[in-house]
């Protein structure tokens, strides 16, 4: 998608294509933010608040409007607009010109059942927040299930209480206003002519590939990773004997198909980074802010492979990421801090046994922050200093010693206050190449 040049004078024009309820901020809140990050929600009630009375569509408004209101700078807003489009709660329309012209076409959220049986955005919900947030969500949206059995069902039917009269036919416009949802687009997807060209015309409806159905097989192979000759055989294993895909089967061998070929992991989250509503708010310069934002924004892969100089790290060490991240449900950036630590006091070894004794600790402290697993790790360490300092030994002298002098650099140290050594810069600065 070609990126545009988009200026404070630029004017949008917001059109609400849908039908609003209190209720859609709640799913917005509880389902799309821990994905799109509170600027992006933030940007999605605010465009709600520039429609008119009406609730129809907005005046014409500037960028610098929206920048003002927001007290974001202009880049913030386009990605955060960039991930409303993404999710299906914002279409964007752009006409050149003198000064050029945006038309913002607003969309309800997903009803909480739609959305969590999404093949992506489940899956990356459940990934961003954890088995216990998940799990708490999915309870309140369920239907509290009550025993009807001894009841009878006396509901009166419509022509029960109203008789038809004659009347005038007129016809009802196609312009009424309805609810509607966007799907998030997938654009980079399955070829679907060599698909259905390998499946025997006998085989299958003339309808078994909607556009729904698409839609589903697009989404999957995005989640699993799968490309078109991969989808075939599942595509075809998933056909009924109507000739039309059953989803809940289709669903069910792409997730079993994947963790066949991943020795039964689930889709690999050590691309992912560091939720958006658990990172530190910017502004802080300081060193420690400086390797705050770096063990942030590196996904878990990126900083490994930097402590690896830029060397593909083994698949050993990186089934171990990603046990951290799927078993231990800990968080990208909690991940991070984690590899650093250990590789520090462990002689730059990544021991699987020492590793998840320690990741299984920060979990039972229900470590989710960068900043707390740091603090953790800081404490840790200094009981340990403690404890050889009780014992006056030569050994454990010396051993005091060696363990001083392998240390993750914000330990020990007012980093607020503390300049960088030029090893220190180096080190980082060659961390945070990997985010450009």
């Amino acid at each position: 998608m070609q990126t545009r040049t988009i200026l404070p004078a630029d004017t949008y024009t917001v059109i609400n294509k849908t039908v609003i309820h209190d209720s859609d901020r709640k799913l917005v809140s509880m389902l799309y933010q821990p994905i799109i990050g509170y600027t992006a929600v933030s940007l999605y009630l605010t465009l709600l608040d520039d429609l008119d009375r009406s609730d129809v569509m907005s005046h014409d408004l500037t960028h610098h409007h929206l920048m003002a209101t927001m007290q974001l700078k202009l880049d913030d807003i386009v990605v955060a607009r960039e991930k409303l489009e993404a999710c299906g709660l914002l279409k964007t329309y752009f006409k050149a010109g003198n000064i050029n012209q945006y038309v913002y076409l607003i969309y309800s959220p997903m009803s909480a059942y739609d959305f969590l049986h999404h093949p992506i955005l489940n899956v990356v919900l459940y990934n961003n927040i954890g088995k216990k947030e998940y799990e708490r969500i999915v309870n309140y949206f369920k239907i509290p299930h009550i025993n009807l059995k001894d009841y009878e069902d006396i509901t009166s039917s419509f022509d029960d209480v109203f008789t038809s009269t004659r009347g005038n036919v007129f016809e009802v416009s196609d312009e009424i206003r309805k609810r509607e949802s966007n799907q998030p687009l997938i654009e980079k997807g399955i070829d679907f002519n060599m698909l259905i060209s390998s499946i025997p015309s006998s085989m299958i409806n003339d309808r078994c590939f909607s556009k729904e159905v698409k839609e589903l097989i697009n989404s999957l192979s995005f989640t699993y990773q799968l490309d078109t000759l991969a989808m075939q055989g599942l595509v075809r294993d998933s056909l009924n004997e109507k000739g039309m895909i059953d989803k809940n089967l289709l669903r069910k061998s792409c997730r079993e198909y994947y963790q066949f070929e991943h020795a039964g992991d689930l889709p690999t989250v050590i691309y992912h980074k560091q939720p958006e509503y658990l990172k530190k708010p910017a502004g802080d310069r300081s060193k420690w802010a400086k390797m705050v934002y770096a063990f942030e924004n590196l996904t878990p892969y990126q900083f490994l492979k930097a402590k690896y100089k830029g060397a593909e790290p083994t698949d050993r060490d990186k089934r171990l990421i990603e046990n951290l991240l799927i078993d231990q449900k800990l968080n990208p950036g909690v991940v991070n801090v984690l590899i650093a630590y250990v590789l520090k006091i462990n002689h730059e070894q990544l021991k699987k046994s020492y590793v998840e004794t320690i990741a299984g600790q920060w979990k039972r402290l229900n470590i989710e922050t960068v900043e707390d697993a740091m603090k953790v790790a800081e404490k840790e360490h200094k009981k340990m200093k403690n404890l050889l300092n009780k014992n006056k030994t030569k050994t454990t002298k010396s051993t005091a010693v060696k363990k001083e002098a392998k240390l993750p650099a914000w330990f020990d140290k007012e980093l607020e206050n503390t300049e960088t050594t030029p090893e220190e810069e180096e080190e980082l600065n060659q961390i945070l190449k990997e985010l450009v």
